[in-house]
């Protein structure tokens, strides 16, 4: 599958065959994702991978704020990846080297988590492994649940599972709509 193949045909999907994908399949869809480009290399991105119907059921009750259109979906989940990133490096200069601050970091850490995201996302779709990234979270319910770092911040949830639907693609603007030439 190529690249542009991928872009044009990965979906969210929100209905997953009944097993789970294994943890070796996901292995190699991390050692993909752990390419995706970030602020100075810095590799904020973090991935914790819930396998487990309890967590899972957990995150589902406690974790999305009570949006029941997310609780449904996990509800029905064999796998979860919680998308955080480590807060503090993205978008700062090293003082030593630079005479100047870069406004807005946060900013960073959110745009490096967001191509970390879609490029877990295009790894999965081409490993045959379907996905759906979830926006509408508790971010600070979902840490202490799975115990993680303090540095790190929940960026999303990327529900994934061996897909049971084939979503046709969504009208998308041309070209000519969304481009500006200066």
């Amino acid at each position: 599958m190529d690249a542009i193949e991928m872009i044009k045909e990965r979906r969210s999907v929100r209905k997953f065959k009944a097993g789970a994908v294994d943890r070796n399949t996901m292995k190699e869809i991390i050692d993909l994702a752990r390419w995706a480009p970030s602020w100075a290399n810095t590799q904020i991105a973090r991935y914790t991978l819930v396998d487990s119907p309890d967590v899972i059921s957990k995150i589902a009750h406690e974790g999305v704020k009570g949006f029941s259109y997310n609780m449904k979906t996990l509800e029905n989940a064999k796998g979860v990846c919680v998308l955080s990133h480590v807060t503090g490096k993205s978008g700062r200069l090293d003082p030593e080297k630079f005479d100047m601050e870069f406004a807005n970091p946060e900013a960073w850490e959110s745009f490096d988590a967001g191509i970390a995201c879609q490029t877990f996302c295009l790894a999965a779709h081409a490993r045959g492994v379907g996905t759906t990234i979830f926006g509408v979270i508790d971010k600070d319910t979902i840490p202490k649940l799975l115990n993680l770092p303090e540095d790190e911040t929940v960026s999303a949830l990327i529900v994934y599972g061996w897909p049971d639907e084939s979503p046709k693609p969504t009208p998308r603007m041309e070209a000519d709509e969304i481009l500006r030439f200066v």
